[in-house]
């Protein structure tokens, strides 16, 4: 009797957001992969390990950590499929008891981010310098991390925050004059730095080619190009699952999770342009150099 190959197991690191779960719980299938999908809460705690010791066959990372990790040679290979996307300028904020500031008081200020490499943090800066006319090379910054990628070495202008301090702490107490705190802000005293930032994100996105990358898929790169059926059916069912999610609503106008290369060209393009401003890229990438011809026939 004909034996029926067993399908592929892959190693996979995946937050559990809306657009995953029909994948995560089975509604979409796969006849020719099975996902293992990793147990880490925050799948950003794993990039470190994705990076420095290819721990995963399929994974999320954050297009920063992408970009450098493909400088420096680590074995992955960019899927155009985003998985995470979202205006950035609603993460940065500031603490009113302390002073009252906006973009145009940032010159010469002390600053704080979870890493320097963090691409929230890549995107927020360049869109500072871009639609604020911050000077970035006024700023110094206090980082409580390090970035993923080992080889790289934060600019002169970053230094650590003293042991015990936290972002949120040194923020509320003064010696931060903003920060980059993400979407859930850590105390409720703290205040958007740009007013109205929902709107400003929306803004930006209209006149900038769509909702900034923030996650994209990669996949190693002996099975990119050994198994072009895998990274195709990759594609489809994360596709699919995304689909699922949006069902009932509809994908956005501005839809932060775009697929294709050409879906986005222009987000990539803006992003390696601000990591090599910023010091994080010795040197840039076209965006065609981000993918293997596999990946470009992808639809």
């Amino acid at each position: 009797m004909p034996t029926t190959s067993a399908k592929l197991k892959l190693s996979t690191l995946m937050g559990s957001y809306p657009n995953a779960m029909a994948l995560k719980e089975g509604r979409v299938r796969s006849d020719l992969v099975d996902f293992e999908f990793a147990d880490v809460k925050v799948s950003n705690t794993a990039f470190k390990p994705l990076v420095r010791d290819a721990k995963f066959d399929l994974a999320e990372v954050a297009i920063v950590t992408f970009l450098q990790a493909k400088y420096y040679g680590k074995p992955y290979v960019l899927i155009p499929a985003t998985v995470v996307g979202r205006g950035q300028l609603h993460t940065i904020a500031y603490n009113p008891e302390r002073r009252t500031i906006g973009a145009a008081d940032l010159n010469g200020r002390t600053l704080g981010v979870r890493a320097y490499t963090q691409t929230t943090g890549v995107w927020v800066r360049g869109i500072l310098a871009e639609q604020y006319g911050v000077d970035l090379s006024s700023l110094d910054w206090v980082t409580f991390e390090e970035g993923h990628v080992a080889e790289y070495r934060d600019p002169a202008n970053v230094r650590r925050a003293p042991a015990g301090k936290t972002l949120a702490g040194m923020l509320l107490e003064g010696e931060l004059d903003a920060a980059v705190v993400g979407d859930k802000y850590p105390d409720p005293r703290l205040r958007p730095l740009i007013p109205d930032p929902e709107a400003a994100n929306r803004a930006w996105a209209e006149g900038h080619g769509g909702v900034p990358v923030n996650h994209m898929l990669v996949i190693r790169e002996e099975l990119a190009r050994t198994r072009p059926d895998v990274v195709r059916e990759v594609y489809r069912v994360f596709k699919e699952s995304k689909a699922a999610a949006f069902a009932e609503t509809g994908v956005p106008a501005l839809d932060p999770l775009r697929f294709g290369i050409e879906a986005n060209r222009r987000s990539l393009e803006i992003v390696i342009g601000f990591a090599v401003n910023q010091g994080l890229l010795p040197r840039g990438f076209s965006v065609d150099e981000l993918f293997t011809d596999t990946m470009r026939a992808l639809e």
